[in-house]
């Protein structure tokens, strides 16, 4: 591996940047200037660099476009109110990053490598980190078999890139979930956990026609039996009932998110006590009939918290109440942009300061 200070910075002699373009609404459609690459060949990560964003030069026989080893992982940095940048739980997510990169057979990032590409990306770009709450940029790191070769097997060459783009809320309003009793996200034993491209290629569909019944999102049941709560979408599932915060506990069919589990950690903070385990369909619905379900929200690095007001069981269609600044799902919520743009302690030490 070349050594930390060899990464080079290559500035670009024309920003794009403009104001109309931080501010952008459309989650994930502007980039910002620069990109961190770096190549892996004989069993070592080398020359790793920050360049002008741009497009790459792809062979067909490219591995990663015919057998589907690309892996990639969701962070942001923040603006703090003393003007420094703050990028949340490197660690975290790179533990991810690197559970899902073996699980496909892919060569992990080094801490360092993984560390420092972020901090040289992100300073490189910071004037892209838009104000305001809820506001952020976004990271996409990512990992891609690169060797060209149209025979069945694991590559041994790949590229490394980060990417980011200024964004803010991921949903703009409440979801209406369908819970799917059909369609299968993930299996025991298979990539569920994984951050790798293939997982979400196969929930387009299920999710198209639930968007064509007038819903938002599915809500992911276990590939088995299909009697168990799992996800949703781009979220992991949160749910209040009788004053607690019950969610489904994380399995090789449940994705371990990094805004999950800081949720998690907050919770004990707010003095609401917290069970994961596992819920079933039988046991939501009673919930929702009942009365007892007082709040049910998604949790991801994108969508943070998104409120829940519908959802929808094999036809039957249940509504929840709105959330407001009491509820604890805004609370945490609140709790959590604090922490990440510095006017709250910083407790569990989340961020790295630039």
């Amino acid at each position: 591996m070349t050594n930390l200070e060899e990464i080079s910075v290559l500035r670009t002699t024309e920003s794009k940047i403009s104001k109309d373009l931080v501010e952008q609404n459309e989650f994930g459609a502007v980039i910002s200037d620069h990109m961190f690459i770096a190549d892996y060949y004989d069993g070592e990560w080398h020359n790793p660099r920050v360049i002008p964003y741009s497009d790459l030069t792809l062979n067909p026989a490219t591995l990663a476009l015919h057998y589907g080893q690309s892996v990639f992982e969701g962070m942001k940095a923040f603006k703090m109110k003393d003007g420094k940048v703050s990028i949340y739980r490197i660690e975290k997510h790179l533990q991810r990053f690197n559970k899902s990169l073996d699980r496909m057979c892919m060569p992990t990032v080094p801490d360092f490598l993984f560390k420092e590409a972020l901090k040289k990306l992100v300073d490189t770009d910071r004037n892209w980190i838009p104000d305001g709450e809820g506001h952020s940029l976004y990271l996409r790191p990512f990992v891609f078999a690169s060797e060209a070769r149209f025979g069945v097997k694991i590559a041994e060459e790949y590229k490394f890139i980060i990417f980011g783009g200024p964004v803010g809320p991921y949903y703009g309003k409440p979801l209406k979930l369908k819970v799917e009793t059909h369609y299968a996200r993930a299996i025991k034993g298979g990539t569920g956990f994984a951050k790798c491209a293939g997982n979400y290629g196969a929930s387009f569909y299920p999710a198209k026609l639930a968007k064509e019944q007038g819903y938002d999102q599915v809500l992911w049941t276990d590939g088995k039996e299909h009697k168990y709560i799992e996800e949703s979408g781009t979220m992991n599932i949160m749910f209040v009932v009788d004053n607690l915060l019950i969610t489904p506990a994380t399995s090789d069919s449940i994705l371990d998110g990094v805004t999950r589990d800081s949720i998690l950690q907050l919770a004990d903070t707010l003095g609401m006590k917290h069970e994961e385990r596992k819920v079933s369909i039988v046991e939501l619905e009673d919930w929702m009939k009942s009365g007892k379900l007082q709040e049910a929200f998604g949790a991801g690095t994108a969508a943070v918290v998104a409120p829940i007001e519908h959802i929808n069981i094999e036809g039957n269609d249940y509504t929840l109440a709105p959330a407001t600044n009491d509820t604890f799902m805004m609370r945490v919520k609140h709790k959590l942009m604090n922490i990440r743009t510095g006017q709250e302690e910083d407790m569990f030490s989340w961020n790295t300061v630039l």
